[in-house]
């Protein structure tokens, strides 16, 4: 008798392991089906992802790539259209007299050939620079840039050189100056700019001829370039320090697309520091986009880039 019931007992141990070792195991696989559905789930979210980057990279391989540096031995983006290249974008020029080849950015919209010396879009860059620092030139030549004193030197010692200056505001209107004969000189002079005639819808700031009395003070013609610490101005006081950016100032301005960056338009301070164009919007409101460019007076124009915008 007690040897059958310690065999039941041993009997009832064995189903009782054997059960508890079955349920262990049954919870042991659904964990290991949890874990498959998982590692499925995101083996599919990294298939779509590698499906993604390689549809991308596909897409890159045929977009124009604006920001690649084409090498080049031309003098000046005019040239650079006239032998064949038609897209707006990075080149190397290398003016008469530079050491080193130049990076430019060249806009072939508005019958092409354009070499842009200055950008202004959205206040990313500061222009209250140094001397030397816009002896040299700063920024990034796809956003906001200055492209240097000796180039700008460089290239319009060349020959004669049209400036056309685009400018908007922050309504959406545009508007344009062109000064035809444009000429800045060596550091010696202090790259002393110097122009001709004006065409253009944005009124004539430059020489400060909007307004009788105006021009004696305020034109840019043979102005001298100044910076917070070079000050070559007329003007008592130092212009390009309390305006915040370097320029051709007289006593001071009535045109400044060099100041500083306001991002609504009208704004007070104690001084017209904006980036001005006097003859268009006043002292007291600031541009939202300015754009100055060069081209040889005489260059043979594309009449299929005429009516293309310029590039902003």
């Amino acid at each position: 008798m007690r040897g059958s019931i310690m065999a039941l007992i041993i009997r009832l141990l064995v189903i009782s392991a054997f059960t508890h070792a079955s349920d262990s195991c049954s919870e042991e696989v659904a964990r290991l089906r949890e874990q498959e559905k998982l590692l499925k789930s995101q083996l599919q979210k990294q298939e779509l992802l590698l499906r993604r980057l390689q549809l991308n990279q596909h897409a890159d391989m045929n977009k124009p790539r604006t920001n690649e540096i084409q090498d080049t031995q031309h003098a000046d983006c005019s040239q650079i259209f006239s032998s064949g290249s038609k897209s707006s974008g990075l080149y190397r020029i290398q003016p008469h007299g530079s050491p080193s080849p130049v990076k430019v950015y060249c806009d072939t919209t508005e019958g092409g050939g354009w070499t842009v010396i200055q950008r202004r879009i959205n206040g990313a860059e500061t222009f209250n620079r140094s001397w030397a620092e816009y002896k040299d030139g700063f920024g990034d030549m796809n956003a906001e840039f200055w492209l240097g004193n000796n180039n700008l030197h460089r290239i319009t010692a060349q020959g004669n050189y049209s400036l056309r200056i685009h400018l908007e505001d922050f309504d959406g209107n545009h508007r344009y100056a062109e000064y035809k004969n444009v000429n800045v000189a060596d550091e010696k002079d202090h790259y002393r700019l110097t122009f001709g005639a004006y065409v253009g819808t944005a009124g004539d700031a430059m020489s400060g001829g909007n307004q009788v009395g105006v021009s004696e003070w305020a034109t840019h013609h043979a102005m001298k370039f100044s910076t917070y610490d070079q000050d070559n101005d007329n003007y008592k006081g130092n212009c390009a320090q309390e305006d915040k950016g370097g320029w051709w100032f007289n006593k001071c301005h009535s045109a400044h697309l060099n100041g500083r960056y306001y991002p609504n338009g009208h704004y007070s301070a104690s001084t017209d520091d904006g980036v001005v164009w006097y003859s268009w919007r006043g002292w007291w409101y600031s541009l939202k986009t300015t754009v100055m460019k060069l081209r040889p007076i005489g260059f043979k124009i594309d009449p299929n880039a005429i009516s293309q915008s310029p590039s902003f």
